[in-house]
C-alpha cells in the first residue's frame, strides 16, 4: 500500500517525465521546422512545471517575517519562472520569424529538402 499511495503523491512528475520525452522526441525526429518549435516549446513547458512542482510547501507562508509564522514559502521558484516564460516566448517568436524567412528564400521548412538544396 505504502508504494501505491508514494505512486499517487507523485503523479505530477510521471506527467513532466512524459512530456519531456515527447517533447524532446519532437525536437529529434521530426524534420519539420515548425514541429521541432512546438517540440521545443513542450519541453520548456514540462521543465516550467518541473521548477514550479516543489517549489509550494505546504502550510507555508508568504515570507513576511512575523514572529507566529515559521514556514515559510519561498517565492523565487516562480520569479525564475515568470523570467524563463519570457525568454521561451522570445525563442519562439524568432524561431518562427526564422522559419517564415527560410520558407521565403528556399520555398519549404523541411530540413531534408534543404540539405539537398544546398548541395
Amino acid at each position: 500500500m505504502n508504494i501505491l499511495s508514494n505512486l499517487i503523491s507523485s503523479y505530477n512528475y510521471y506527467i513532466i517525465i512524459f512530456l519531456m520525452v515527447s517533447g524532446l522526441f519532437i525536437v529529434v525526429a521530426r524534420g519539420n521546422m515548425v514541429k521541432k518549435l512546438i517540440g521545443l516549446a513542450l519541453f520548456q513547458t514540462s521543465v516550467y512545471i518541473l521548477y514550479i512542482s516543489p517549489g509550494k510547501i505546504l502550510n507555508g507562508t508568504p515570507p513576511i517575517l512575523r514572529d507566529d509564522l515559521i514556514i515559510y514559502s519561498s517565492p523565487f521558484p516562480h520569479v525564475l519562472i515568470l523570467t524563463a516564460i519570457v525568454v521561451g516566448i522570445s525563442t519562439l517568436s524568432l524561431g518562427l520569424a526564422l522559419v517564415i524567412r527560410i520558407n521565403e528564400e528556399f520555398g519549404t521548412i523541411e530540413e531534408d529538402k534543404l540539405f539537398e538544396k544546398e548541395l
